[in-house]
């Protein structure tokens, strides 16, 4: 198997099973995960830039007004979009969690063609047609419009968006995201550590360790995801992504016995089916691409 495809395979994998990792700490506020989160996450980030002594691009992106502004963007939009997710696992949501990352996809595609006029092909209006009526089904028959899948989809949406036209890559980006939000994350660990209340040392050696290792389990898929990307193309990358909401769903289901009843499975089947819709229109448009990238090569 081609190694790019093991290497994402490898991320999205350890990303579909992030709810056993999270629903091990669900004693403790999801907040103070989310900052024990970011705290070793950047602890992680800067061994490992230390270890390839990759510094040369830190100081042209702190003296870059643009790079710190836009940083600062997809810090809040990480953070938020982490905190949700945590939130949604510990309060038995996690089905209504894979339904955000089931959607994404076609969120994208929609605010790329919102902010950066990019021509959407019938199939890819047909999915997002799909998709939104799924999402309007599920309002309807459950009663309440599913806001914790549309905050997880449409916050990484846009933090997509804007990691897009971002000079830095994955793992540099990243790096000064976690440096904006480490101080007010920080802060806080120091403050519920003083007051008391902490979880961390206090909750058990399990819990203890799985804090510690929170800034490993976020970044070792994110490095795999950066290694496979470069070395697989785009249309197979999107492919694969389905793999990690498919391992959060069944995990909700088969594992924690989240309810599924049939009004749910006839929404969620309705946007299944603009998933499958989107990436077998996607995959025949990237062959008629390549066929006639192929014959403008031979006959130009």
């Amino acid at each position: 198997m081609n190694k790019g495809v093991l290497y994402a395979l490898g991320a999205y994998f350890l990303w579909g099973l992030f709810p056993l990792y999270w629903k091990n700490l669900q004693d403790v506020p999801p907040v103070e995960i989310l900052s024990h989160r970011i705290v070793w996450s950047l602890l992680f980030l800067l061994g490992f830039l230390a270890v390839k002594r990759h510094w040369g691009w830190l100081r042209p992106a702190l003296g870059n007004g643009k790079i710190l502004l836009s940083s600062l963007l997809t810090a809040v939009l990480l953070g938020s979009n982490w905190l949700i997710y945590i939130f949604g696992v510990n309060t038995g949501r996690i089905v209504e969690t894979s339904l955000g990352y089931f959607i994404n996809p076609l969120v994208s595609v929609l605010l790329g063609m919102i902010f950066l006029r990019e021509a959407l092909r019938r199939g890819q209006w047909l999915a997002i047609g799909l998709a939104a009526l799924g999402v309007l089904y599920l309002t309807v028959s459950v009663g309440a419009l599913p806001w914790l899948s549309l905050v997880l989809a449409f916050s990484f949406g846009f933090y997509g968006l804007i990691r897009k036209t971002a000079v830095l890559n994955s793992q540099e980006g990243l790096t000064l995201e976690m440096g904006w939000l480490v101080l007010p994350a920080a802060g806080y660990l120091l403050y519920v550590q003083a007051q008391g209340t902490a979880a961390f040392a206090r909750n058990g050696l399990t819990t203890t360790v799985l804090l510690l290792l929170a800034g490993v389990a976020t970044a070792v898929p994110l490095l795999l995801f950066a290694a496979g990307a470069r070395l697989i193309p785009l249309a197979t990358i999107g492919f694969l992504q389905y793999l990690a909401p498919t391992l959060q769903f069944l995990i909700g289901v088969f594992v924690y016995g989240e309810a599924f009843p049939p009004a749910r499975m006839v929404g969620f089947s309705i946007i299944w089916l603009a998933l499958a819709l989107y990436s077998v229109e996607g995959i025949v448009a990237s062959r008629r691409q390549a066929r006639l990238a192929k014959c403008a090569g031979t006959c130009g």
